[in-house]
C-alpha cells in the first residue's frame, strides 16, 4: 500500500536514514528508492533552510509526538523546488518501542505557485485589499490600500485593524462584518468610511470573504474594497441640489 499510494511517503530509521522511499516519492523528486535509501534524509535531501526545522519534526516523532500539517520545500533532481504537506508519525516494532519515523506528504507545488499569484494580483490590483488573520491584526495591505489611505503596508501590517484604522461610528459595525467571515459568512457591498492619514473622509465599498489554509479551516479574512468616496460626494451633491430645488 506505501509502494502504490498516490502521495509521497518516506521514512526513516532512529538514526535519520531513509529505509521507506515509495514509487511516487521518487516520480516527484527523480531520486529513486535505490539511490535513497540508506541515506540520511536531513543532510543528504533537505535544502538548507528546512534541515533544522525538518530534524525537529523526526526528533519529535521519534519521542512519540506526531507532528500533522508541516510545509517545508526540498529540491527535485532536476533542480525543481517542491512545495510538500507533510505529516510526521511514530513507527513502531511489535513490542511497541518506537523505531522510527513515516512521513505522508502532499505536493502542494502547483497550489503555493497559485497562491504566490494571488499574491501578486492582490499586491498590484486596481482596489484597496486589505486582510487580517484571526485576531483581527492586518496581514495584507495592498499597494492600492496603502494609496488612498496614505498608510503604507509597512505602517499597517501587524496593527489591529479596528482599534488602529476604522473610526469610532464603524467599528462595532465592521467588527460583526468580520465576525461573520471568520465564521463563513461572507458580506457583500458594506458601505463604510474611514478617514485617510491627512484627515480626508473615504468612503468605501467592501466584500469581506473568509480566508481559509490548505485544511479548509478559516486563518483570517480578506476585503476587497471599492473607493466610492466621488461616488457619494456627487450624490450628496445632487440631493442637496433637489433640496434646494424644492425649497
Amino acid at each position: 500500500l506505501i509502494e502504490t499510494a498516490n502521495a509521497p511517503i518516506f521514512g526513516v530509521n532512529m538514526a535519520g536514514n531513509i529505509d521507506i522511499w515509495n514509487a511516487c516519492a521518487a516520480a516527484i523528486t527523480g531520486f529513486s528508492s535505490e539511490w535513497t535509501i540508506g541515506r540520511h534524509l536531513v543532510d543528504d535531501i533537505m535544502i538548507d533552510e528546512f534541515r533544522e526545522s525538518i530534524q525537529k519534526v523526526l526528533g519529535r516523532a521519534m519521542g512519540g509526538e506526531n507532528t500533522s500539517s508541516f510545509a517545508f520545500s526540498l529540491v527535485s533532481k532536476v533542480g525543481r523546488r517542491l512545495e510538500i504537506l507533510m505529516n510526521a508519525t511514530s513507527r513502531r516494532n511489535f513490542n511497541g518501542d518506537i523505531v522510527g519515523v513515516v512521513c505522508i506528504g502532499q505536493d502542494i507545488t502547483s497550489r503555493v505557485a497559485q497562491e504566490q499569484e494571488y499574491i501578486r494580483l492582490i499586491e498590484t490590483a486596481n482596489a484597496p485589499i486589505f486582510g487580517v488573520n484571526m485576531a483581527g491584526n492586518i496581514d495584507i495591505w495592498n499597494a492600492c490600500a496603502a494609496a488612498i489611505t496614505g498608510f503604507s503596508s509597512e505602517w499597517t501590517i501587524g496593527r489591529h485593524l479596528v482599534d488602529d484604522i476604522m473610526i469610532d461610528e464603524f467599528r462595532e459595525s465592521i467588527q460583526k462584518v468580520l465576525g461573520r467571515a471568520m465564521g463563513g459568512e461572507n458580506t457583500s457591498s458594506f458601505a463604510f468610511s474611514l478617514v485617510s492619514k491627512v484627515g480626508r473622509r473615504l468612503e468605501i465599498l467592501m466584500n469581506a470573504t473568509s480566508r481559509r489554509n490548505f485544511n479548509g479551516d478559516i486563518v483570517g479574512v480578506v476585503c476587497i474594497g471599492q473607493d466610492i468616496t466621488s461616488r457619494v460626494a456627487q450624490e450628496q451633491e445632487y440631493i442637496r441640489l433637489i433640496e434646494t430645488a424644492n425649497a
